[in-house]
């Protein structure tokens, strides 16, 4: 069993109005990632997401390189990677 880590991101580009929010809630479930994501005032997108470190460390590279299909990233950025006894949400949700 790998470890699980949680770890924050900032994701800069056209990430806003591309449905990304939506496409990251959607490939966390996939991968059984647990967190939210929310737009920011600075046309960005953030979040937190947990899970199992191989799977955080895929959802990472499709933050960085992939988005949805109508999205333009520019950088992600990821911060206060930390292991964690247990997840502390239930799922994964877009914020408003």
């Amino acid at each position: 069993m790998s470890k699980l880590i949680g770890l924050d991101f900032e994701v800069f580009g056209r990430v806003q109005g591309v449905f990304f929010r939506k496409y990251t809630q959607k490939k966390a479930k996939e991968l059984d990632l647990k967190g939210w994501c929310m737009n920011t005032k600075h046309g960005t997108v953030i979040g937190h997401i947990e899970g199992q470190s191989s799977n955080v460390h895929e959802m990472k590279q499709w933050l960085e390189t992939t988005g949805s299909p109508e999205s333009s990233i520019d950088r992600a950025e990821f911060k206060n990677e930390q292991e964690i006894a247990i997840s502390t949400f239930s799922d994964f949700s877009v914020k408003k």
